[in-house]
């Protein structure tokens, strides 16, 4: 019997280690002060908002949104994907008005090619209701990458890639008309396994490269694979790591599309997605200051979420790691992304009903 309870204290004391570990890391302790970059204001109407990216003229940027609120209530809506033009913020164009029920969109990338022709890339769950649940009523892939042209304000469906390797996509990174790499941000498929994936921060998710043809997987040994970019001359990839606070740096062979690992950058809070300036190559990054609030936040929204913002500045033997943006959860929750332009700083979120447009 006393065998037993020691052996039953001992699993107790370091449950409880392990917990406040756990708690430490995904930033539960840390004190979250405000800092705005200027002018910021809340933008209504474009719910769950989950990714943004600038196009490369600065004049508009292209907006992933889902109502996830709803899909939670059992009232979904097709999800959009938005152009916000810049000089007219008010004036959000729907660019997929005829998109259906099963239209998730997640992570997206622009491809602006030298003649200005345009593709983007959408993360899509067509068969998942919400974080991994399976919707009742679609009998197709569970998660896709589609490919859109662009035409003006309208999206042109070209094509969908799905397959066994795109197993929990997160996001996704253009390099060409048809070719892409996305992350997976799950090894495991839903259930316990995943729960245990989340919390021990299990290694398990990857990221999967698409030559035009076939998938396959580039890397491994990931902890919750999240936003995924590419260095504006393509040899270099960027991973996040969000239950891992940092980013994982790889090497690009651009004939064969092979990443070797080459650095970690660690961030200090749970980065989300990531954008990168064409003219630098810094990266601007978006994410979670408390990891464990943020899943409070997704079961409830009278939770807030403290959100932070900041730009890796890289250079080839070090980085700079500049907080550009914080907020304790009452002008946005839960922000996912923060991509920049000439002095324009946009924020989104994976449940809010709105986007912050700073202005310094």
């Amino acid at each position: 019997m006393r065998t037993l309870l020691i052996i039953v204290l001992t699993f107790i004391l370091l449950a409880g280690t392990y917990v406040l570990y756990l708690a430490n890391e995904a930033g539960e302790f840390r004190t979250v002060d405000n800092y705005y970059p200027g002018q910021c204001r809340q933008v209504p109407s474009l719910p769950g908002s989950e990714d943004i990216t600038i196009h490369p003229g600065g004049s508009f940027a292209y907006i992933s949104s889902d109502d996830r609120r709803a899909v939670m209530a059992g009232t979904p809506s097709p999800g959009k994907i938005f152009r916000y033009p810049l000089d007219a913020p008010t004036a959000a164009v729907n660019m997929t008005p005829d998109a259906d029920n099963h239209f998730r969109p997640h992570g997206i990338s622009l491809f602006v090619d030298d003649t200005g022709r345009e593709t983007l890339f959408v993360v899509n769950h067509p068969g998942e209701s919400l974080f991994g649940a399976p919707a009742d009523d679609y009998e197709g892939p569970a998660h896709t990458v589609e490919i859109f042209d662009v035409q003006g304000a309208v999206l042109q469906h070209r094509r969908t890639v799905a397959g066994a390797l795109i197993l929990s996509p997160n996001d996704v990174v253009g390099i060409d008309h048809e070719r892409f790499y996305v992350s997976n941000d799950h090894g495991a498929k839903p259930g316990f396994m995943r729960q245990l994936e989340d919390y021990l921060r299990l290694p398990w998710a990857n990221v999967v490269y698409f030559d035009g043809e076939t998938l396959r997987e580039v890397a491994d040994g990931l902890s919750y694979a999240n936003g995924i970019n590419i260095s504006p001359d393509s040899t270099r990839l960027y991973v996040a790591e969000v239950s891992r606070s940092r980013i994982q740096e790889y090497e690009r062979n651009p004939l064969s599309g092979d990443l070797s690992h080459r650095r970690t950058l660690d961030v200090g809070f749970g980065v989300d997605n990531i954008e990168v300036d064409a003219a630098t190559g810094h990266l601007w990054i978006g994410g979670h200051a408390k990891l464990l609030t943020f899943v409070r936040h997704s079961a409830d929204p009278l939770v807030p979420s403290p959100s932070q913002a900041a730009q890796v500045q890289l250079a080839d033997d070090d980085y700079r790691v500049r907080m550009v943006f914080s907020d304790d959860g009452r002008l946005i929750s839960g922000a996912s992304v923060a991509a920049e332009s000439d002095g324009r700083l946009l924020l989104g979120s994976v449940f809010e009903d709105h986007i912050v447009d700073c202005v310094q």
